[in-house]
C-alpha cells in the first residue's frame, strides 16, 4: 500500500506496504500446530492448505465466535465501521456481517493469499469491503487501515507478534483507531503469552476501560475492551 495516509482506506482494492518480511509470522488463524518460522503466509499453497485444515475446526470455533458477536455493544441494524485485525480469510468478519449486515468492514492481514480468499468469500456481498495488506510489526500499519472505527475485532492474530511489548504497542494502536465509545474484541491465546490478567492490564494502560473477560477456555479467551465516551449516531 501507498504510505500516503489519504490512500489508507479504499474500498475494493488491496493495499500493500513496502516491507515484505517473508521471515516473520505475524499471523494467526487459530493454528497452533506450527512454530512461527514454519509459516509462509505469502505462499498460495500454504494458505490453501491452512484453510483446508481450518475448515475442520469450525465446530470448535463457532461458540467462540458466537460469544464474540454477542459481546458487540451496538444494535444489529446500525452502520458501524469495523476493522478486523489479522482477518485472514474472513471467518471472524463473516460472523460479524451475518449479525450486523449494515456494517462497513475493513479486513487487514499480512498475507496477500489469505486476503484473496477473503475477497472470494465476500464476492457476492452487497456492501463494499476494504482489504488492507500490511504488517503489524510496521508502526505505520495503523495509518494504512483508515478509520476511525466503532469496533475493532481480532481472532487468533496479535499473539503472533510473539513479544509482549509489541502486543502492547498493537493494543495502543487499536485504541487510537477507535472512536469515542468504541469497542475492541480480541479473541486470542492469552494464556500462552503471560495470561489474561496481564493482557487486561496492557489494554488498560493503552487507554481502554472496563476490560472484561467474555469467554475463556485455556489457552484461549475473548476480551472486551471499551473506549471512554459515547458513540455518535
Amino acid at each position: 500500500m501507498s504510505h500516503d495516509p489519504k490512500d489508507g482506506h479504499s474500498h475494493g482494492h488491496d493495499h500493500h506496504h513496502g516491507h515484505d518480511h517473508h521471515h516473520h509470522d505475524h499471523h494467526h488463524h487459530g493454528d497452533d500446530h506450527h512454530h512461527h518460522h514454519d509459516h509462509d503466509w505469502h505462499s498460495e499453497h500454504y494458505a490453501a492448505d491452512w484453510i483446508a485444515r481450518d475448515a475442520r475446526r469450525i465446530a470448535e470455533r463457532e461458540p467462540i465466535l458466537e460469544a464474540l458477536v454477542a459481546a458487540v455493544p451496538f444494535p444489529a441494524d446500525v452502520a458501524i465501521d469495523v476493522l478486523d485485525v489479522g482477518g485472514g480469510a474472513g471467518a471472524v468478519a463473516e460472523a460479524l456481517l451475518d449479525a450486523f449486515p449494515a456494517a462497513r468492514l475493513t479486513v487487514q492481514d499480512f498475507s496477500a493469499p489469505m486476503l484473496a480468499r477473503a475477497r472470494e468469500r465476500f464476492a457476492s456481498h452487497d456492501r463494499a469491503i476494504a482489504y488492507v495488506q500490511c504488517d503489524l510489526q510496521d508502526p505505520a500499519w495503523s495509518r494504512q487501515v483508515g478509520g476511525p472505527f466503532d469496533l475493532v475485532v481480532s481472532g487468533i492474530a496479535i499473539h503472533n507478534l510473539k513479544d509482549l511489548a509489541a502486543m502492547a504497542d498493537c493494543y495502543e494502536a487499536v485504541r487510537r483507531l477507535l472512536k469515542p465509545g468504541g469497542c475492541f474484541l480480541d479473541y486470542d491465546h492469552f494464556d500462552n503469552f503471560g495470561g489474561v490478567p496481564l493482557h487486561q492490564h496492557s489494554m488498560r494502560v493503552a487507554g481502554f476501560t472496563a476490560v472484561d473477560l467474555v469467554w475463556h477456555k485455556h489457552p484461549t479467551a475473548v476480551l472486551k475492551a471499551l473506549v471512554p465516551g459515547f458513540r455518535s449516531s
